[in-house]
Order: C-alpha cells, then sequence, then structure tokens
C-alpha cells in the first residue's frame, strides 16, 4: 500500500532535549576519522538528534512506510552555527513531501535543530525512498 499523501506538512513534536557534551562530541568526530579536538562539533554531528526523530516519524504506522524496503537517499544540513558542547538540543520533524514516482514511495523530512530556548542551530533535509508494491 502507497504512503499516506495526506500526510504531507504534519509537524511531530519537539524531541526531548539532548545535551551535547565534549565526550560525545569526541566519540562522533572518532567515528568519522575526525582526531581533531575541536571545541565545536562536526557539521554531520546533527545526525546524532536527527536520526532519533526521523525515525519517529518513519515508524508512524498512520504513514505506512515499508521499513523493509528503506533506502536513504538524501542527507544534508544547514547551518546557522556549529553545534557546541552544553548545547541542549530538540528536533521538530515535518514531513515536507510525500510521493509515489514509479513504484517507489518518496518520503521527504525536514529537521528543525534548535536549542532549548529556542534558537534554529540547524535544518537537516532527509530523503528517504522504499520500493512499494502500490
Amino acid at each position: 500500500m502507497p504512503l499516506d499523501t495526506a500526510l504531507a506538512g504534519r509537524v511531530y513534536p519537539a524531541t526531548e532535549p539532548y545535551l551535547v557534551s565534549r565526550e560525545k562530541i569526541r566519540e562522533f568526530a572518532r567515528a568519522i576519522g575526525d582526531s581533531s579536538e575541536a571545541a565545536q562539533a562536526p557539521p554531520t554531528f546533527a545526525v546524532v538528534v536527527t536520526m532519533q526523530a526521523e525515525l519517529r516519524v518513519v515508524f508512524d504506522p498512520e504513514l505506512r512506510f515499508d521499513t523493509a524496503r528503506l533506502l536513504h537517499r538524501e542527507q544534508r544540513f544547514e547551518h546557522r552555527r556549529p553545534i557546541e558542547p552544553g548545547d541542549e538540543l530538540t528536533v521538530t520533524v515535518t514531513v515536507a513531501e510525500v510521493d509515489h514516482v514509479g513504484g517507489t514511495d518518496v518520503l521527504a523530512l525536514t529537521s528543525e535543530v534548535r536549542t532549548t530556548e529556542g534558537e534554529l542551530i540547524c535544518t537537516g533535509i532527509s530523503t528517504l525512498i522504499a520500493r512499494s508494491d502500490g
């Protein structure tokens, strides 16, 4: 069954705050092969918080996304400022687009990463696809 296109525009509530620590930044940097001891997180660190928030959407039964056939097609971040130790971040995900193209479901998500004070840190854009029988 194809994705429910009526869910385009749905906004999912903000996640619980995530406290960014120097250690979490170091762990992430090591995982991606970055040996520098930067005072701020690598730009892709935002995936640490956006992935969990986006999974809430992907596994929403109302959406009917076939996770067994999931492929992550695109991921990018548009930063306003670097993520720094001490930031407490929340993520709000919006279903930007739901489409069905040539036997493939396409799900585009926009994730706003903000501090608990409301400052926009970055926006994540993800495109997921899954082969569909519908």
